[in-house]
């Protein structure tokens, strides 16, 4: 029955999504264009804005807990498992103070619209996961970007998304090379709960009536640290608050 009742709902909010995708594109290239970053930025957030509050549509609601926590004044490495689509207009609404850029597969970067232009314009970088000296070069320059305006990143160290909520092995390779050229940086490690069940069906219909939790664990600096222990803190605090 709730497959079922989702058909009409989803088509609803597809329509919804995509009107909004592309009604900011142009936005975003004037802002971008004719007044700058931070134009841009706020455009990005307020489309943000609209794409979550369209997910209320499917009945899902957000818990975005712990927000107190977060430092200020310094660059942030965020850190969190990943489980669909929708982790990320969470993330770049609810913590839009905090300038989140992304660490991105090359192919967002075209074909998307909205998306695809704030990924190659709004500082965010993208990889190529076949090419591991790019995607590493490139990480490299979302590294030392922050550590200079002092802005935030978000990384999946998984990877992939996880399907049924259960949290993949985190790899170390971008970590690592975030870890070494923003040596002022903190980090923030996120556990994210509930998100994959959006997509229970595949990407059509929609999951219904979902409640998407993000708690930020306790966030750390890396100076002092070394890599390996920094990378078992912050696995274990992203795992052990997930709510499978």
């Amino acid at each position: 029955m709730h497959k079922i009742i989702s058909y009409p709902i989803s088509v609803i909010y597809y329509l919804l999504f995509g009107l909004f995708l592309c009604i900011f594109h142009p936005i975003q290239w004037i802002c971008f264009n004719w007044f700058g970053y931070e134009a841009h930025k706020k455009s990005v957030s307020i489309l943000n804005f609209f794409l979550v509050r369209t997910t209320h549509l499917l009945g899902t609601t957000y818990d975005f807990q712990n927000r107190e926590k977060l430092p200020r004044g310094v660059p942030i490495i965020i850190v969190a498992n990943h489980q669909s689509l929708y982790d990320i207009p969470a993330i770049i609404w609810f913590m839009r103070n905090w300038h989140t850029k992304f660490v991105s597969k090359k192919e967002l970067g075209k074909g998307i619209p909205s998306v695809s232009y704030n990924l190659r314009h709004g500082g965010s970088v993208l990889i190529d996961r076949k090419d591991t000296k790019q995607a590493l070069s490139a990480i490299k320059v979302m590294a030392e970007y922050i550590e200079k305006h002092k802005r935030s990143t978000v990384i999946f160290p998984e990877g992939t998304r996880s399907k049924t909520g259960v949290p993949k092995k985190f790899s170390e390779n971008g970590l690592k090379i975030l870890y070494k050229y923003a040596p002022s940086a903190y980090i923030v490690p996120i556990s994210i709960s509930n998100s994959w069940k959006m997509n229970r069906f595949g990407q059509f219909p929609m999951g219904l009536g979902n409640k998407i939790t993000f708690t930020i664990q306790e966030p750390f600096p890396v100076k002092g640290m070394t890599f390996e222990e920094m990378m078992q803190k912050t696995e274990n605090a992203v795992v052990s608050g997930i709510k499978i």
